[in-house]
């Protein structure tokens, strides 16, 4: 009987060790892949990758230069005077003039035709005029006259009255002003009433605009200014007591 155990127990034994033997499997080694399967695989991240590294620092800004003013380029000349040759022009200077009042300082014919004009204008008849007028090349000149016309007709038609007192009465008052001696030496030498006919504008001073105010209103000096001078009536008398002109405008 022991005989029989102990040779069952054996068979045991034997049995459980084959059984152990058929169950154990081996383990695989990793399966190695094909090259065609590791060229789509990412690569393996790095140790020191840009989401892992720390962030570089800021390059620090260059100092600004010292800043200069913007200039801005005039634009160049529209004539080139260095090119051309010419200069600037030299301002305009106005020779001074000397205004006469006393009339017994003047030539006697011019004197002695200055008070027939007035006379006769002061009568209100304009008739009196005629013989201080002249006749052919010795005639006055008249404004609106072209010397052939009768100059006491002409003067009826600029008056504002068909007597023609009106121009008489311009005509007193423009030989009541101070005058000058116009064209000296030469041979349109005359004496010539008002003196703001050869006086520039700009130069009167407040009582000679004062003068001016009583033969010209406010509106008309506006005008004369526009033009650089007086453009009103004036007379001309010369120096051998002839009276040369009696006209208005430039």
């Amino acid at each position: 009987m022991t005989r029989n155990l102990a040779g069952r127990t054996g068979a045991v034994r034997l049995v459980m060790l084959l059984a152990g033997a058929a169950s154990y499997v081996p383990m695989a080694a990793p399966a190695a892949f094909a090259l065609s399967e590791l060229k789509g695989a990412p690569p393996p991240a790095a140790a020191d990758s840009a989401e892992n590294a720390a962030p570089a620092e800021a390059p620090e800004e260059a100092e600004p230069a010292d800043q200069v003013p913007l200039e801005i380029p005039m634009p160049d000349p529209l004539v080139d005077k260095a090119a051309t040759g010419t200069k600037d022009a030299a301002p305009e200077v106005v020779q001074p003039v000397e205004v006469l009042t006393d009339v017994s300082k003047i030539p006697a014919p011019v004197a002695r035709m200055r008070e027939l004009i007035v006379e006769a204008a002061a009568s209100g008849d304009i008739e009196r005029l005629r013989p201080l007028l002249g006749k052919g090349p010795t005639q006055t000149q008249v404004s609106g006259s072209g010397g052939e016309e009768d100059p006491i007709a002409t003067l009826k038609g600029l008056s504002g009255d068909q007597d023609g007192v009106e121009i008489l009465a311009i005509l007193l008052d423009v030989l009541s002003t101070g005058f000058v001696l116009a064209d000296k030496g030469t041979p349109e030498e005359a004496y010539v009433w008002p003196y703001f006919a050869e006086k520039p504008l700009s130069s009167l001073t407040p009582p000679e605009k004062v003068d001016l105010f009583r033969l010209v209103t406010a509106g008309d000096f506006a005008g004369m200014e526009e033009l650089g001078n007086y453009n009103f009536y004036r007379v001309g008398i010369t120096p051998d007591g002839q009276w040369k002109f009696f006209v208005a405008g430039d």
